[in-house]
């Protein structure tokens, strides 16, 4: 008995010992052998670590005007546990589908949702009318919280607001297709926001500490701040208020012609600065989702290849004068022409008899062209200069998916096409607007940038973009000799086709286009694409413009008819805005459009929107559009008003006190007086000349204007002061 009680005792014992030699082995392995291991295990259940988001750079118009910013948003947060222990489902689903305009269902089935271990859910985000909401609709949701939580009284409803940040597009769609957007999860989608994203995000900063077991920071002198690197500003060459006054011509002509699609773009010819581009259609980069046609998402300025048409025939003019072969006074049969293959067609078949060459240029013969580029330019050379002004490459513009075009012509008879715009030949219109720029400027084919410069935040560092020399096309006589064959085609009333971009006072050129577009390898004449281009003023040009529509509802109309009055709309507002002053008519240098000096309103009264537009046409009087509306409300003057020349009659399709005032910067105080007589608005204002800033506002419950004017050219030099500070204070903080 006593022997085995001293075996156990004895094995008892050992394993005791073994158990502690192992315990002490197991301790020595952990303290000395893996003490790197379980030190750096540590350190990370003390370290936290806080990402410091860095801010999406602002991106600006050419004066400062924010066109894209980083803001403040909110996300809808629900806990469904919580709700549901409440019974507050169904007024929680009432209550946010009213304020979020989200389906009351979906709602209902978020917050019924349930985890694999058959739980309520006690987290989920309302997306997406509850994701990244702004501050405006943050605050109903917040009432409507405390709403229930006073009902019920309780401190807790479930409803939960986390703050994040989101992109704010604050002009909404001006701009749309050059900006871009940026998509709610944070990635930039197309435009600049897509080509710029890099320079644009920036690069996250963090914060690393040690905190204890309560997650408290401990204060110690290893914490590790790298601080964020907030993204670089991007200023750009585009005016807003030249932005605005493209779209707003466009969408009154979109409205009447109802064509597929339009595009218009406006440069600085001597620096191809891009001072305006827009499409219709568009959309709201704010409510991107929202927007059901993707067509609408499409940069056509710089993505769209189409045929050109007559505009392209200044390309063969000009390279014919370099040459010294056009001869505007030698004659030439017009109406047909035989060149190997085919024999081509003036647009009037039957011509207009033997006409001098430069008649032909006033009147877009086709046969003109076909015999100055084809026979003798001849296609080695005509292709050659189709090539020295940019056609069939990118022109490497600051946004993404630009086209190349083509310029392939190979048989005589497509060399011949190619001179007067058919054919093998597809460009762009941001192709179209940079070879005439070149014209305009002296003969220097320049590189369109739409960038003007990039800002560093944190440093101050500006990058500026210069403009950029690709070739000289033509010399400065020559390219000044292109431009007064083109003021003719918009001078002349009788035989210039571009007679509607007639502006009084400011010396225009330009030239119209109609081009069949090809369906199925045939030219359907009942599908066109119209359009206008030239620029102004023609001794000292400021702005050049390109209007172009794609299937204008009325197929006869032509780019003279349908195009030239949008482009003659803008392009004056634009140089009354810029300051550039009008010079008194030269005697015989008449408004085509005016054949007497004073009209008499017609009453436009029994006719409905179509048909006043047209009878204002028919006269051709100057009209514009109030309103949103499909039916003609009332108008102004009143029928029977004497009108001078160039006064516009505006037609209402709302009720007066419906119409928002539009922006009248740019405008003379006597166009501005008229339109906001028109809405029965109160005016008051200041100095004299042209309105540079207006203030809307009420008194006794009646709207009222004050207008703020100045002389032309005034804030034209206030502007070129203030780069030229700008500049200045850029190179000191580079130097």
């Amino acid at each position: 008995m006593i022997k085995r009680l001293r075996l156990r005792t004895l094995v008892i014992g050992g394993c005791i010992t073994v158990a502690f030699l192992v315990l002490m082995f197991r301790v020595f392995w952990v303290q000395v052998i893996e003490t790197d291991f379980w030190q750096a295990y540590a350190e990370k259940q003390w370290s936290r670590r806080q990402v410091l988001t860095a801010t999406r750079g602002t991106i600006t118009d050419r004066g400062g005007e924010v066109l894209a910013m980083t803001v403040p948003a909110y996300t809808v947060v629900v806990n469904p546990r919580l709700i549901h222990n409440l019974e507050l489902q169904d007024e929680v689903a009432d209550g946010l589908s009213k304020v979020l305009g989200k389906n009351r269902t979906d709602l209902v089935k978020l917050m019924s949702a349930k985890s694999k271990d058959g739980n309520y859910y006690v987290q989920r985000e309302v997306r997406y009318e509850g994701y990244k909401i702004d501050q405006e609709l943050r605050d109903q949701v917040e009432a409507f919280v405390q709403q229930l939580k006073d009902k019920h009284k309780v401190d807790d409803v479930g409803i939960y607001l986390t703050k994040e940040q989101k992109r704010f597009y604050p002009r909404k769609s001006l701009a749309a297709h050059v900006l871009g957007y940026v998509n709610r999860d944070g990635a930039a989608v197309s435009g600049l926001e897509a080509l710029y994203d890099e320079e644009l995000k920036g690069q996250d900063g963090s914060f690393e500490y040690k905190s204890d077991g309560r997650g408290i920071a401990v204060t110690r002198a290893d914490e590790i701040y790298n601080p964020a690197k907030n993204g670089l500003n991007i200023k750009l060459t585009i005016d807003h208020t030249i932005q605005y006054y493209i779209e707003e011509a466009m969408r009154e002509a979109f409205g009447e012609l109802n064509p597929i699609s339009m595009t218009v773009i406006a440069a600085d010819p001597q620096t191809m600065e891009i001072l305006g581009m827009a499409n219709l259609p568009t959309y709201n980069p704010n409510e991107y989702w929202m927007e059901e046609d993707l067509g609408n998402f499409y940069n056509h300025a710089i993505m769209s290849v189409y045929e050109p048409g007559s505009t392209f025939k200044i390309v063969t003019l000009a390279g014919a004068v370099q040459e010294k072969l056009f001869n505007p006074e030698a004659t030439y049969m017009s109406g047909s022409i035989r060149v190997p293959g085919e024999t081509l067609h003036d647009i009037k078949r039957s011509g207009w008899g033997e006409i001098s060459y430069l008649k032909g240029v006033k009147l877009s013969s086709n046969v003109a062209f076909v015999k100055l580029g084809y026979e003798m330019l001849g296609p080695e050379r005509l292709k050659q200069y189709v090539d020295d002004f940019g056609f069939g490459k990118k022109t490497g513009i600051e946004l993404p998916g630009e086209a190349a075009g083509v310029v392939n012509p190979e048989q005589p008879s497509e060399y011949a096409t190619v001179a007067y715009g058919h054919g093998k030949l597809m460009v762009t219109p941001l192709q179209q607007l940079a070879a005439v720029g070149a014209v305009a400027n002296g003969g220097t084919l320049l590189k369109p940038h739409i960038v003007k410069s990039l800002t560093d935040p944190q440093s101050g560092e500006v990058i500026q973009t210069k403009p950029e020399p690709i070739r000289q096309v033509l010399s400065a006589d020559k390219a000044k000799e292109v431009g007064k064959y083109l003021e003719q085609v918009v001078s002349d009333s009788e035989y210039g086709t571009g007679r509607r971009a007639y502006i009084e006072g400011y010396r225009v050129a330009g030239k119209t286009g109609t081009a069949v577009k090809p369906v199925k390898g045939k030219y359907d004449y009942n599908k066109q694409v119209v359009s206008f281009i030239g620029y102004a003023p023609v001794d000292d040009p400021k702005v050049a413009l390109l209007v172009l529509i794609d299937e204008p509802r009325d197929s006869e109309l032509g780019g003279g008819k349908a195009a030239a009055p949008v482009f003659k709309k803008i392009m004056n507002q634009t140089l009354q805005y810029m300051g550039v002053r009008k010079k008194v008519t030269q005697s015989g240098n008449k408004d085509p459009l005016q054949g007497t000096p004073m009209l008499r309103t017609p009453d436009l009264s029994e006719l409905s929107l179509k048909q006043a537009l047209t009878e204002l046409r028919n006269k051709n009087i100057p009209y514009a559009l109030l309103g949103n509306g499909q039916e003609l409300v009332s108008q102004f003057p009143k029928p029977g008003s004497s009108l001078i020349q160039g006064q516009q009659v505006y037609l209402l399709t709302e009720e007066a006190e419906h119409i928002e005032i539009p922006d009248l910067k740019g405008q003379s105080l006597r166009d501005a007086l008229e339109l906001l007589s028109a809405l029965n608005i109160f005016v008051t204002f200041e100095g004299e000349g042209f309105v540079v800033s207006q203030t809307v506002f009420e008194d006794s419950g009646n709207k009222q204007v004050k207008l703020m004017l100045e002389p032309p050219g005034v804030a034209s030099r206030e502007r070129e002061e203030t780069e030229e500070a700008e500049n200045a204070e850029d190179v000191e903080q580079g130097g």
